[in-house]
């Protein structure tokens, strides 16, 4: 289940409000070195940059601290997968053209902003981490399709280089062109049951708005040796929070914005851990 965009708007600018003015222990070194920011659908506004395309992963890419992006994927009507998160193109273009009944030659023709997967894979494969959302829909020819995206992703290495990612847990079992320990179920109300599918079938670890995610969850989950991803934090309060819980990876509408606060805090303490040591010398 997927919450409606508006909906979804108003929770996180309610959650991020609440947590914003809770102050937070200041995370190690050793846990800011380790998390890692991910620019979900590129850094974009939807007015001069659109979600999904090839400059909202360009104004990503250009960021120093910016690790990985998160991006949708669909299929054309003859089988080549584009990067797109909603089955139409209405909410970006104005469009009602849907996806699964075009061929990517109309959609080229019509929205050449869309980019296919493979633009996206060869573009920045091995120098973004890419988080890759499998969406909910039909596979015609699951198995025609499977080779497709084995052989788009065989200069990448799963888990280094790539994750798949899935709000259902069927779509982690039809899309298997890799193997578990390299898919995150990403749970939105249904964390109890993703969080036993995940463990059971020895997957990368879960995904989740960080309000949904208990922190059982999470302990749970690391103790098993499986990694958090949580969305989406704005404030450092928010973020230290995260980090402080053991969240290894961190999911930004504005990754350009949390990058910056991690990379402030981690000059921070490396300038006084080089005090201490010169005082320590005298």
């Amino acid at each position: 289940m997927e919450l409606p965009s508006w909906l979804e708007y108003c929770l996180m600018e309610f959650c991020d409000s609440v947590f914003a003015i809770v102050p937070q222990r200041i995370p190690t070194f050793e846990n800011l070195s380790n998390c890692k920011i991910i620019s979900h659908r590129g850094q974009h506004d939807n007015i001069t940059v659109f979600e999904n395309t090839l400059s909202a992963f360009d104004n990503a890419f250009e960021i120093e601290g910016i690790w990985g992006i998160e991006l949708d994927f669909r299929w054309t009507k003859d089988l080549h997968p584009v990067v797109a998160h909603d089955p139409d193109l209405n909410r970006l273009f104005g469009s009602n053209l849907r996806i699964s009944e075009a061929t990517l030659a109309e959609l080229k023709q019509l929205f050449p902003q869309v980019p296919t997967l493979g633009e996206v894979v060869r573009r920045y494969g091995g120098k973004l981490h890419l988080m890759v959302e499998a969406k909910e829909e039909h596979y015609p020819q699951p198995e025609k399709q499977n080779m497709i995206l084995k052989e788009l992703f065989s200069p990448l290495e799963p888990r280094k280089d790539f994750h798949l990612l899935s709000l259902d847990p069927e779509m982690l079992t039809l899309v298997k062109f890799v193997d578990s320990s390299a898919k995150i179920p990403v749970a939105i109300f249904n964390a109890k049951t993703l969080s036993k599918i995940s463990l059971k079938e020895k997957y990368a670890g879960l995904g989740g708005h960080y309000l949904l995610l208990h922190k059982k969850f999470v302990k749970k989950h690391l103790e098993c040796g499986q990694k958090i991803g949580v969305g989406y934090p704005k404030s450092k309060n928010n973020l230290f929070r995260e980090i402080n819980r053991g969240v290894e990876w961190i999911f930004c509408n504005d990754a350009v914005r949390l990058s910056g606060i991690l990379r402030t805090e981690l000059k921070k303490l490396q300038l006084l851990a080089d005090a201490n040591i010169s005082n320590e010398l005298k």
